[in-house]
């Protein structure tokens, strides 16, 4: 067995035994916890829910094929591989659905190509903005996102493109 493996008792075992030190009911603790955390799931499970079906949707659609034709001209400007545009398209939405775009170009192109390399800087660069402002934004109850969502997207773009520049600099086209 190795210290790894008892990482995660030796500290629950700790923050017991800490708890009880600073006479806490620590087991009264622990279940007003996990109630906070069903509570809050209970609110953010409506945004989540609404954001994997248009996901779903949008790819089942055609559209994200259609959409990422069309981008084609203006990645290859920004020395960005047209081939990542459904990567692109779906990241700010969708971890597993961008995952899964990057899985499909890795196998199509090879890990170690340009655009396999690519794709992995970007899958590691970019954030899914949509998914993170309705849990986060759900979770605080907050419903009006003012300028997260233009300044997340304009991050996620800066990401792609500077993934992209960061892969040509290192490895080349």
């Amino acid at each position: 067995m190795n210290i790894s493996s008892l990482v995660i008792p030796l500290l629950l075992a700790f923050l017991a035994v800490y708890g009880l030190g600073k006479r806490v009911d620590v087991y009264s603790a622990l279940t007003h916890g996990a109630e906070e955390g069903l509570a809050v799931l209970l609110r953010i499970v409506p945004a989540l829910v609404g954001l994997l079906t248009a996901v779903s949707m949008f790819r089942a659609s055609g559209a994200m094929d259609w959409l990422s034709a069309l981008c084609a001209p203006v990645l290859e400007q920004l020395g960005i591989p047209p081939e990542t545009a459904p990567l692109m398209l779906i990241r700010p939405v969708s971890g597993s659905g961008a995952l899964a775009v990057g899985s499909d170009l890795m196998a199509a192109y090879g890990p170690d190509s340009y655009i396999g390399r690519v794709a992995s800087v970007m899958l590691g660069s970019t954030e899914t903005t949509f998914y993170t402002i309705a849990v986060y934004f759900g979770a605080a109850g907050i419903h009006k996102t003012r300028h997260t969502i233009p300044a997340a997207l304009t991050a996620d773009l800066t990401g792609f493109i500077a993934s992209a520049l960061a892969v040509r600099l290192f490895f080349g086209t």
